[in-house]
Parts: C-alpha cells; structure tokens; sequence
C-alpha cells in the first residue's frame, strides 16, 4: 500500500495515558491545556511530514503523560500507544555513561586510567591514541578517529570484541582529545571495557546493573525479547511517500552505540532517575548525587552554545539547564531532554526519517510551554563575497561528502551520502536537494531554509590558522 496523507488513511488514532508518578497504571484524558497543544502540534507535523508514529511523553510537576499517535508499520498498521517500543538509538549512549559511572564508584573503573588497563591488547591506528585513550575519551566524544563505522559480526558474545578489532583500523582525525566530534565507535570500546571488567556480556551487565535496579521492565535489545509487545519500524519518506525501512535491526556489535529498544515510560522512569538523587524507585542507591552532577557538568564545547558532558549534551537557558540526547537508527529518530533543576522531563519517538522536525518542533514548544524558556537561535549576519568566500570548498567523512559554493553572496551546502549504515555495503540514500547556509559568527554557519533550518556547521582551523574540517551533525569532515 502506498501512503501519502495520515488523515486520507484514517490511520491516526490518538491513544493517551497519565498518571502521578505514585500511581500505576496511567489515567487517561489529560485536560492539561500545554500537554493538548503539543499533541495537537504532533499532528499537524506528523501529516505535514509524511511521519507514520509518534510516541509524546511529559513529565512535570509530578505527572506524567503520554501519547500515542498514527500506526506502528504503514504495511501492517497497528495504533501506536503509550507502551509501543520504539528504537531509541543513541540515547543508549547515555545508558552507557550511567552504567560506566556504576563501575567507577565501585572501584572497577577509573574514568582517566588508559584503555590498554582493561584491554591490553588494545590497538588503534595511531599506537600512541591506544596508548594514552581513556574512558572520559570515550564518553564525551573526543577520540578523534573515525566515529562513523557500523557492521554486523553476528549474534555471538564475541560480536563486540570483533568490532573493536575493527576500530583498530579507523584512521585518526584529530588528535586525542582536542577536537569534539561526534563517535559512535568510541562506545563499542565502552561497551567491550564493560564486558572485560565484569566478566559478563554487555547486555547481561546493563540489565543486571541498570535496567533491573530501575525497574525497567519495557527496555530491551533483542528481537527475540520484544517481538511478542507491539513495536513499531523504521520508515523513509521519500517525495512525501513513506516506505518501510529495512533491515530492522542495528547488529549487536553497535548495541553501546545505539541498540536499546524502549518504551516512553521506561525512559520518563529513566528520567527521573536522572533528576533524583541516584536512588531507584525502592530507595536502594545505585548512583550518588555527586556522579550524577559529573555526568552533567560542562566537559568541552559540543557546537554553538551546546558542551558535552559524560554522554550528556548540555545546555543553558537563562539560568536552567537542559541535559538530553538524540537518537537515529533506521527510519527511527527519537530525543529525550530534561531540565533536571525544573522536574521537567519530554520525550519524543518518532518511526521516519522526518521525524527528527517533529522531535525539534515539540521540544521547542514544550520548553515555552512548560517552562517559559525560549532557546536562543543564531541570526544571520550580512557578510560580503569576500568574507564568505575561504568557506567554499569540498569537505568529506567516512559517510558523506560536502561541498560548499559560493555564488551571487549566498553559501549553499551541498550533502552526497556515500552509504555504510547499518553496514560498511549499505549503499547511501537519495542526496537531500542543496540548502542555504549565512554565517553568524567568524566560522560559524547556520541553515536558514527547511528542513535544516536553525542547523549549525562550523568551521574549525588547525594550528596555523589553516580551515582544515567542517563540523556537520556533529561531524568532523576533512577539508580536500
């Protein structure tokens, strides 16, 4: 079946609960005036964009909410609820740095001892990285080799230690530790520290020590474990058609990356684990205030106004700060975010490729909402040919090529996908058409049209003053 309208379907039930963070199970029909806007501004994006599935979920003052928009596959559609499954991606990443910390208030450990402590026969391209990378490394993304490589070594326990034999053979980029550049394959060495130190798989040891303690009974990283629960797939919309994303699952190898499958009420229990005071929900502490404060403290700079902390983005809005994290997989985009002083917690899942507009989109207006607080925007200033001139040029990463022109004083950037996810043979998808980028700071870009409008790209010099990458999605692209 071909899908082009969510309304011309009829495929866009509503399915809602709420409940005070004391009860179980949800009530239903909130009557919250802020909670009904952004569902009905979910919807009007869901359509707009061609998006099957939308899972929302608030936490504030106590209660939470949520609910469930559209169906779970476009082929066999089913209504999207509150206890759907969805791919959260990268959000695992955080999930990492939770359970790291575990380990490091137990002495198992330490955030700045080198890697080759835990994995002795640890090998990078560069021996001198391997010699000196350490977990903090890791987790706030400044390794500086390659971040972007993704394969499939299987279903066996030994799908993790084959891939960190492939990081071995990831060129290195930047130097250790100077430059912030988003890296996924820095958490497959994450994930095979925590297996080496606990003797047990990644998976046994994140359920063992985090998702069990927190009673997250709807989190998983198995088909096998959730085929029987409703779950929603991945869906690409291409000229306003959506169609069904596959293959389906991340590989194991990538599960510290992005592999945990979850529902919006595991992550809001999640959440508030987060906002408290390192205890679960029957009192037992398995974090202390202090390590949860260190995972959100300011590390480096992480694009415009943005740090990054121990897996945690971090920003500032007037005097509240935002921690939170996004996640992609295929066909599936998702955010979480959280201002952990306010008791404020939105989560957004979304089943298509378009979904990150409704994940930004619902953000944006549930901080004004609930809180008041507009994020600030970069403004475009007027710059001349000759200023915007040294930008042009050809920029590339692992997966994808750029180039930025310059013609009759506008820079447009221009993005060709060389393909690699969710495996190295996967071929690229469709080139987005080119879009308007204006700087508004020396070295800083931002785009000015949709769908990546308000995105930011920066300009990074090496040390002689040289423009040597590009920083894209939080990617470090090589100047050609």
């Amino acid at each position: 079946m071909q899908y082009s309208s969510l309304q011309e379907t009829g495929f866009l039930p509503r399915l809602e609960s709420r409940r005070t963070i004391e009860e179980e199970p949800y009530m239903t029909d909130s009557e919250d005036p802020r909670f009904r806007g952004l569902c009905a501004q979910v919807e009007q994006d869901m359509e707009r964009l061609h998006v099957p599935g939308v899972v929302l979920g608030v936490s504030y003052d106590g209660v939470e909410m949520i609910q469930g928009f559209g169906v779970t596959n476009i082929d066999h559609p089913l209504p999207v609820t509150d206890s759907t499954l969805f791919q959260i991606g990268s959000i695992t990443k955080t999930f990492v740095g939770t359970l790291v910390m575990r380990l490091v208030e137990q002495g198992i450990i330490e955030l700045d001892a080198p890697l080759r402590a835990y994995l002795p026969d640890l090998q990078m391209s560069v021996d001198s990285v391997a010699g000196r990378v350490t977990m903090r490394h890791l987790l706030t993304h400044t390794g500086g080799w390659v971040g972007d490589y993704f394969d499939d070594f299987g279903y066996g326990d030994d799908a993790l230690a084959k891939m960190v034999d492939k990081v071995a053979e990831l060129p290195q980029l930047t130097p250790l530790g100077e430059i912030w550049s988003y890296n996924n394959s820095g958490f497959y060495l994450a994930g095979r520290v925590v297996e080496v130190v606990t003797g047990k798989p990644f998976e046994t040891a994140m359920q063992e020590l985090l998702l069990d303690p927190l009673g997250m009974r709807e989190s998983f990283f198995y088909a096998n474990d959730m085929i029987t629960r409703r779950f929603v797939v991945g869906h690409n919309v291409e000229e306003n058609i959506a169609k069904v994303a596959t293959p389906w699952p991340i590989g194991r190898a990538a599960h510290p990356a992005g592999g945990l499958i979850c529902t919006a009420g595991d992550l809001l229990k999640y959440s508030r684990f987060h906002m408290g005071g390192g205890t679960a929900e029957d009192g037992s502490r398995l974090l202390t205030p202090e390590s949860l404060m260190l995972m959100r403290t300011p590390y480096c700079g992480a694009g415009g106004d943005r740090h990054v902390g121990l897996t945690w983005f971090i920003s500032q809005v007037d005097e509240t700060q935002l921690i939170g994290h996004g996640g992609g997989t295929n066909g599936q985009i998702t955010r979480l975010d959280i201002a952990p002083d306010r008791g404020y917690v939105i989560v957004v899942l979304t089943n298509a490729n378009k979904g990150g507009e409704v994940c930004a989109a619902a953000i944006k207006t549930g901080l004004k909402s609930y809180l008041n607080l507009i994020e600030p925007e970069a403004t475009p200033v007027e710059s001349t040919d000759e200023e915007l001139a040294p930008y042009a040029g050809k920029y590339e990463s692992r997966m994808t090529r750029f180039e930025v022109t310059l013609t009759e004083g506008t820079l447009m950037l221009h993005m060709t996908p060389k393909g690699g996810f969710p495996k190295p043979d996967t071929p690229p998808a469709p080139a987005p058409p080119p879009f308007k980028i204006a700087l508004y700071a020396p070295d800083r870009a931002v785009g000015v049209e949709p769908p990546y409008k308000a995105a930011l790209i920066e300009f990074l010099r090496d040390s002689e003053g040289n423009l040597a990458w590009m920083r894209v999605g939080g990617r470090i692209n090589r100047r050609e």
